[in-house]
């Protein structure tokens, strides 16, 4: 009933669609229904009265109806999901806070960052400073832009009352827009299967007036505990039926390290790798994130060479530089010709990349 009842104008679209899909289906589903009764009763072993007609098997009319009104139905259905696929997309800032109300140009939305814990839920509000667990609240008729990320398993977020459930998943980051219309107090859950605490990650989604969010600003902002990364891995370790926390203060770059897996001491963020690798790699020594970033020919280049042993590749010099090749000589041939090379001897280094 919370589904067909929704306070937030995405969650209403979305109820139109079902509504829309139903009516679609029962077009069909009501005629058949009805003719199926209609002829077993007409067509019974007692009823004398009923035309017989044996050699009977084909009808262009009955035929154009059959086939047309499902077909129109299809083009219709398609077309509705096409254009709401698009308007409802949950990467997509919303437009309007309801029918006839359209976002304002220069509202700035409310950002929230959802971090998917075993077995509870993580807002930050980087705008505020603050965070809290397994409770959420947002001012009415505000957008709202949440990302989301998992911090181990994929989870999915989702509101009733607000929108569609949205999917957090590990070193990722989804995004969620919706609107909330109406003040009060509304479930949130996961729901999709992360474990033994599955059951218990549950959190309450606050819809409030503009005063009355702003004393809840406040009044989060008075805890003293702030949410350092050392008290995150304390809350990442997997704990059930968590009761409401809240943070007067946040590590701003909190969640740009949950969502790049980087948050213990040492450990190389996600997107630093990624950049490496996408550079062609940090040669030899990337493996100890202290040398930093760098391509495999950088690397190569601080290594000393050993002149005429096999199977070594070093990175082509200039022609005219101490050590280069003369013109037409040939260069890294084994990799030119894409061929395996042959085995190194001891104190020589072979590319990575090769």
């Amino acid at each position: 009933m919370v589904v067909m009842n929704p306070s937030g104008d995405v969650a209403l679209q979305q109820r139109d669609l079902i509504l829309v899909a139903t009516g679609l289906m029962l077009l069909v589903i009501v005629p058949v229904i009805a003719l199926t009764v209609l002829f077993a009763w007409r067509y019974r072993a007692g009823n004398k009265d009923a035309k017989y007609e044996p050699n009977w098997d084909h009808s262009t009319q009955l035929e154009l109806v059959i086939w047309a009104i499902p077909l129109l139905i299809i083009i219709v259905l398609g077309a509705v999901t096409w254009v709401s696929t698009h308007v409802l997309d949950p990467y997509r800032p919303i437009e309007r806070l309801g029918p006839g109300r359209l976002v304002a140009k220069d509202v700035r939305p409310l950002e929230v960052q959802v971090v998917a814990l075993d077995w509870k839920w993580l807002f930050i509000y980087p705008e505020y400073g603050i965070a809290t667990v397994n409770q959420l609240a947002a001012p009415v008729d505000r957008p709202i832009e949440f990302k989301l990320t998992s911090s181990t398993v994929m989870n999915a977020f989702y509101i009733p009352s607000l929108a569609g459930m949205i999917y957090a998943m590990p070193g990722m980051e989804t995004k969620l827009h919706a609107v909330i219309n109406k003040p009060g107090n509304y479930d949130g859950i996961s729901s999709n299967y992360s474990g033994a605490g599955y059951s218990g990650m549950k959190f309450r989604f606050y819809g409030m007036s503009d005063q009355g969010f702003a004393q809840w600003v406040a009044s989060v902002r008075a805890k003293p505990m702030p949410l350092t990364r050392a008290n995150y891995l304390q809350l990442e370790k997997p704990t059930e039926n968590v009761r409401p926390m809240h943070f007067g203060r946040v590590d701003p770059q909190l969640y740009k390290a949950a969502l790049n897996m980087c948050v213990r001491p040492g450990s190389m963020c996600m997107d630093r790798m990624m950049m490496i690798d996408s550079m062609g790699g940090g040669g030899k020594h990337s493996a100890e994130p202290k040398n930093g970033v760098g391509h495999a020919e950088g690397a190569l280049e601080k290594q000393p060479e050993e002149k005429g042993a096999p199977g070594h590749w070093s990175t082509p010099r200039k022609p005219g530089a101490p050590g280069a090749q003369q013109p037409g000589a040939q260069q890294n041939r084994d990799l030119t010709l894409n061929r395996t090379p042959p085995a190194a001897t001891p104190g020589t280094r072979q590319s990575a990349r090769a």
